[in-house]
């Protein structure tokens, strides 16, 4: 059970942000579906399609991996690593700056879908919207597997129950039943999603290491073994959430740091800054 608890956790977050955006832009398409008295029907077929072609492209690229040679596996392994960081991140703080505004703007853009091409417009959008989210997900649920010390299962397990539990949440606001503040929901879970991405630098540090790309800094730093044994919950948690091995090596310690901070100084200045905005704002 090592790393279990932590790997499932990890991807359960992300899972459930990533999920919720997409339920949030399928609930407004089939809400302005519904007040223009079209079926609903072609656009959840266009959502199934790219759900199916997502799933796919995860198969494919886990087929791909298995089916590799050693050293190739651990190339392709560190891509996907690099990658999963630069989707989180971004995913991050664009979420952390747009969070306020982000259903107007969902509304906004389906209803100039709407304007320039009608309801066939406002399938196509959401199709595409499932298919982009989709794609970053399964990237995401590749590198926490592999990141997730043999807890590969519990990583998928835990995506697919953050979709699922964003998929009620989007039922729930879709039919009014539910408040929610997005603003501090995605505040709140981007700090520990900052932490998971650091998560994937140190993975895609050690398997670039053991592909042979990265051959400096080898020294190991600390050994977490006594404080941090992965038999342990508080153990799974540290490893299996964030990737953080017990016996870290010295590359991969600066590597941590050097993305670490200055993403969370960014993030939590943007929160900031967004708070003292929202602050100013006249109460009308």
């Amino acid at each position: 059970m090592q790393g279990v608890y932590g790997a499932f956790i990890g991807v359960f977050l992300i899972g459930l942000r990533e999920g919720l955006e997409v339920t949030l832009i399928v609930s407004i398409a089939a809400a302005f579906l519904r007040r223009r008295g079209q079926s609903t029907r072609p656009m959840f077929a266009g959502v199934a399609v790219a759900v199916l072609i997502c799933i796919g492209a995860g198969v494919g690229l886990e087929l791909l991996s298995t089916s590799l040679p050693q050293t190739q596996q651990e190339i392709l392994e560190t891509v996907i690593a690099v990658v999963a960081m630069v989707f989180v991140t971004s995913m991050i703080i664009w979420m952390n700056r747009n969070a306020g505004g982000l259903k107007g703007e969902l509304e906004h853009q389906a209803q100039q879908a709407i304007s320039r091409g009608g309801s066939l417009a406002l399938v196509v959008m959401a199709f595409i919207a499932v298919l982009r989210e989709g794609f970053e997900m399964s990237v995401f649920l590749l590198a926490a597997a592999q990141n997730s010390h043999g807890s590969r299962w519990w990583a998928v397990l835990g995506g697919v129950a953050g979709i699922a539990v964003s998929i009620a949440a989007g039922v729930g606001l879709y039919f009014g039943g539910l408040k929610l503040d997005l603003t501090r929901f995605f505040r709140v879970t981007g700090v520990f999603l900052v932490l998971i991405a650091a998560g994937f630098v140190l993975s895609a540090l050690r398997t670039a290491h053991e592909a042979g790309l990265v051959t400096i800094g080898q020294q190991q730093v600390f050994n977490w073994s006594f404080w941090i044994p992965e038999s342990s919950v508080h153990g799974a948690l540290v490893t299996g959430l964030f990737g953080i091995p017990v016996d870290p090596r010295l590359i991969e310690v600066l590597g941590w740091l050097l993305y670490a901070l200055p993403v969370l100084v960014v993030f939590l200045w943007q929160s900031r800054n967004a708070t003292n905005d929202e602050s100013r704002q006249p109460v009308s």
